[in-house]
């Protein structure tokens, strides 16, 4: 697994500004975040969804906000 350290001061002509590859980092990373909690809720049961208080028209609207 890879490690990314986001504690050290930005620097040089980019400073204080996103850069392009961060930005997609962190699209593909939101998109990932999103496509695993859509799978992993999905997998449940109606029971067991409602235990934690959702239900199945629920699961896209939970997915899309995680991967924000």
């Amino acid at each position: 697994m890879a490690a990314f350290d986001t504690t050290r001061p930005s620097t040089g002509l980019s400073a204080g500004r996103p850069s392009i590859f961060t930005s997609a980092f962190a699209a593909l990373a939101g998109w990932n975040d999103a496509r695993v909690t859509r799978r992993e809720l999905s997998k449940l049961t109606a029971r067991e969804l409602d235990d934690i208080g959702l239900c199945y028209g629920d699961i896209e609207e939970i997915a899309t906000r995680s991967g924000r």
